[in-house]
């Protein structure tokens, strides 16, 4: 094949992904923020130029040390900001690219049906999670990284073979080799797992030769060590900023081996058949008897000898297993991580290591193909690419259904519980969702759901609490905070709580003792500085609520609720100046903050300034229309200036909508 055919062949292939792949996830270019995607799309305190410095070097900036990828978030968020469609449309875009460099790499390694591969790996609905949940973008990103370092790799490792022209050869190489470890550092610095790809490498190279030198494994080694720096920090990370450990991660040596054997079956099962496919899998109970258990690790190792005694004929197989299993071994159990909490498997763990599965299956194909082209049966239209295209159009369907129950997270949820009725983080989460949509009722159902599956659940507890409290049952409310704080007694969420209902209820004594032990458990919580300040007031100790309230803002600058309570506080103190200077920057932190706009509002009109006091309350109006103190307030105003039967109109209208709350 010439260059320009050859050339004129990839375009169409890449097209042809791209195309396939930006149509079979039509439904997620609406589709919302999910669980834990406010995590990733940055945060308004990193969003400024200097955040990107501390993603780079402050360690816990951001929820894992994953800079490069929270670096393609802050440009994404400068692009489109906080519009959830811009963060799926470059995902999708990203799997599509990562589909076009796993055809690269296929056709380098001059695997039959190589871009076939590339697009049943496109295609395939296994990917939807990872593809349809913006903070998975960890994978689509990694997944770029990981395979143009291995194509470069491929490029250096082709310079400088031995059958090649060395002296040409050999310069050439030393900058694909650059790239490539440029390439795979971006990778692991975007997810971890990807740090298989050195391992992967070996496996390869073993394919083509038959055995491995200490040539081909010298220069992986500078590959190894980052390993091992970034293994060790993601899992410090695990383990003390995610939660990665205690009782619900402690497994035994035989449990772990046992779970391993699960695994790889369970992943074999789905991207073989792509069914049934779940946002939270049912989480196994793994004990170490029967031993009928012991089947499928054993299974799984009888697989691998078997496939080793072909390798002596046909070393393809053993390969594509070899890659598939070692891909999986950071999520295979003998390593916490912190998703096991609901599930031992997800289907974004199993996104990079499916790539060997594929790799076999349109290898398989493209020798079907080139047999039958051998033969000239049919043409174009011959049986082998019947089923190929057939193959494409049913994986994009499934794609597409599957992509569908990411539209909003309610729909998520709720699907999920559908296909696993045990999935208590689905019930928590949508119970939380519930409450925010003042449908507490439902939420409170969901919650009793969570902890008649996980009573030791304490966010379970909390949560339930705070719903309960907004039904108006203080003290079932109390109760389960009282139930959240002995079961983890350093809850800090849930001291707080417990503390602002019994400063609500008018029970200062013990929601000062509360606010203190919160404070002992973190002395830099600002909200605990801020609640205790209001306490204070609460309590006529308005100079102790002054010092609490300037805690707090000098622990958090940006608290804009802080700088709210400081104002009202100062304006009971008569220290009016103050006071309008702390709700002036409440304000410009908050605009939306209606509170704020009111009581300014009043402020300004007790000062005699009721042109600006009634810019205030309009505004208020603006963002709230059925605010009833609003309209009171300029009602208020209109009085003072004469236009009385413009100012009953408030006055009736903010009669209306009391009555109405009540």
């Amino acid at each position: 094949m010439t260059t320009a055919r050859r050339s004129l062949s990839y375009l169409w292939w890449w097209l042809l992904i791209f195309g396939a792949t930006v149509a079979a996830y039509g439904p997620v270019y609406r589709a919302g923020l999910i669980w834990n995607d406010e995590d990733y799309v940055t945060r308004p305190d990193l969003t400024p130029p200097a955040g990107l410095a501390r993603i780079w070097f402050s360690l816990g900036a951001t929820q894992q040390y994953y800079p490069a990828l929270h670096s393609a978030f802050w440009i994404q968020h400068r692009l489109w900001g906080d519009a959830p469609g811009g963060y799926h449309l470059a995902n999708v875009l990203l799997h599509a690219l990562a589909a076009c460099l796993f055809g690269c790499v296929l056709r380098r390694l001059k695997v039959p049906g190589a871009w076939f591969g590339g697009l049943i790996f496109a295609l395939h609905p296994i990917a939807v999670e990872s593809v349809a949940w913006v903070s998975e973008q960890k994978n689509t990103l990694s997944a770029v990284f990981y395979l143009g370092a291995a194509l470069a790799y491929l490029r250096f490792d082709r310079a400088r073979t031995p059958t090649g022209p060395r002296a040409a050869d050999a310069p050439a190489s030393v900058p694909a080799y650059l790239l490539a470890t440029g390439l795979f550092l971006l990778a692991i610095l975007s997810k971890s797992v990807v740090a298989t790809l050195p391992a992967a490498l070996l496996v390869i190279l073993w394919w083509q030769r038959g055995r491995l030198t200490r040539r081909d494994v010298l220069p992986l080694l500078p590959w190894f060590a980052a390993t091992a720096v970034d293994g060790g920090l993601t899992a410090w990370f695990e383990r003390h900023y995610l939660g990665a450990e205690g009782a619900d991660f402690t497994l035994n040596l035989a449990q772990r081996f046992l779970l391993a054997g699960r695994i790889v079956w369970f992943y074999l099962g789905k991207v073989i058949w792509p069914a049934h496919l779940v946002f939270i899998y049912p989480r196994w109970n793994i004990p170490a008897a029967p031993a009928w258990q012991y089947v499928a690790p054993l299974a799984a190792l009888a697989l691998l000898a078997a496939l080793a005694l072909l390798a002596r004929t046909r070393r393809g197989p053993l390969a594509a297993a070899l890659f598939f299993v070692g891909s999986l071994v950071p999520t295979l159990g003998f390593l916490s991580v912190f998703g096991f909490l609901f599930s031992y498997v997800a289907d974004h763990w199993v996104y990079l290591p499916a790539l060997g599965l594929i790799a076999l299956a349109a290898a398989g194909w493209g020798w079907w193909d080139e047999r039958e082209a051998a033969a000239r049966r049919g043409g174009l239209v011959r049986p082998s690419r019947v089923a190929a295209a057939a193959l494409a159009v049913l994986l994009g369907l499934l794609t597409w259904r599957q992509a569908g129950m990411y539209r909003d997270v309610e729909t998520l949820y709720r699907e999920t519980l559908a296909r696993n009725p045990e999935a208590w983080m689905a019930d928590n989460n949508l119970g939380i969702l519930l409450e925010q949509q003042g449908r507490t009722a439902e939420a409170i159902a969901h919650y009793r759901e969570v902890l008649r599956l996980r009573p030791e659940f304490p966010e379970g507890h909390n949560n339930l609490a705070v719903s309960l409290a907004n039904a108006r049952q203080p003290e079932a409310a109390i109760a389960e905070y009282r139930e959240a704080i002995r079961r983890n007694p350093r809850y800090l969420d849930a001291h707080l709580n417990l503390a602002n209902l019994l400063r609500d209820l008018g029970r200062l004594e013990p929601a000062l003792a509360e606010y203190a032990e919160a404070l002992r458990l973190d002395p830099a919580s600002a909200a605990a500085h801020n609640n205790l300040g209001i306490a204070y007031a609460q309590a006529g100790r308005l100079p102790a609520a002054v010092a609490e309230c300037r805690e707090a803002i000098r622990l958090q600058p940006d608290y804009a609720e802080a700088h709210y309570d400081l104002a009202q506080t100062l304006r009971r103190e008569r220290q009016t100046a103050e006071a309008i200077g702390e709700y002036e920057a409440a304000l410009k932190l908050n605009p939306a903050l209606v509170n704020a706009r009111n009581n300014l509002g009043i402020v300004l009109a007790g000062l005699g300034h009721l042109s600006d006091a009634m810019t205030q309350f309009a505004e208020v109006l603006r963002i709230q229309p059925d605010n009833a103190e609003a309209h009171f307030n300029v009602g208020v105003v209109l009085r003072a200036v004469g236009r009385l039967q413009e100012a009953q109109a408030q006055f009736d209208e903010a009669r209306r909508l009391r009555s109405l709350q009540h």
